[in-house]
């Protein structure tokens, strides 16, 4: 049985999630999704997956992008070269969200309903969370959210409306990130976008013991930001 949640504001230790079978990573059930209760699972290698009931999760492996092994493809790099996309930060945090929640060809629904929408916004109001945006045309066409604390990114969800919106805005985030001193990307589990992007998987013990070097720094992620032409091309 997993460990049922109750108002006491508390995980058990992430190395204790069930191994194997469809609930594999699966640490607790229950509890609610304040602000307190999601940074405190932050911290702790957990996220939750879903509402009813809410679900937390710590997988081994755990997916992660290397800040200086992003893998730049052509016709990536030359939409980065010609600078497509108008490029900001936190201009339109519930706009990216509800469109990553948004059904898309190949996923019908998402993990992330209403009141998960709702925990990230408040998450945004506090100054934990936050987006990157690009624009085309003065429409919002792709983006990326995630959770930030000290020198660490979780990484959520991204979208896109037309093509490498979503590998755009990735791209500009890393390169914030790496401007910003952080040092762990957060990405929970690979795709196969994500693989060809340069993302990993290592033990989830070596991910805890880098995420509690990373929650201690001091990095600030809100800075301007402008589109930049690719690095290392």
């Amino acid at each position: 049985m997993s460990t049922v949640l109750t108002t006491r504001l508390w995980f058990p230790d992430p190395r204790t999630a069930k191994q194997g079978g469809e609930f594999d990573g699966l640490v607790a059930i229950g509890g609610d999704l304040s602000v307190p209760r999601l940074l405190l699972a932050y911290r702790n290698g957990i996220f939750p997956w879903t509402d009813n009931p809410i679900t937390w999760w710590s997988p081994d492996p755990r997916a992660i992008f290397e800040l200086d092994r992003f893998h730049v493809s052509g016709s990536l790099a030359r939409v980065l070269r010609k600078c497509v996309f108008e490029v900001t930060v936190d201009r339109a945090f519930r706009k990216v969200v509800d469109g990553c929640a948004a059904p898309a060809p190949g996923r019908e629904s998402t993990w992330i309903s209403p009141r998960f929408i709702e925990a990230y916004s408040r998450l945004h109001k506090k100054g934990h969370a936050h987006s990157v945006e690009c624009w085309r045309g003065g429409q919002l066409v792709g983006g990326i959210y995630g959770v930030s604390i000290g020198g660490f990114f979780a990484g959520e969800s991204m979208f896109h409306r037309v093509s490498n919106a979503s590998k755009a805005a990735l791209y500009h985030l890393i390169q914030h990130l790496r401007r910003s001193g952080f040092v762990l990307l957060d990405i929970q589990s690979t795709t196969p976008i994500t693989r060809q992007l340069g993302a990993i998987s290592i033990p989830r013990e070596e991910y805890l013991r880098r995420l509690a070097q990373a929650v201690t720094m001091n990095c600030a992620f809100q800075e301007p930001m402008e589109c930049v032409k690719p690095l290392n091309r």
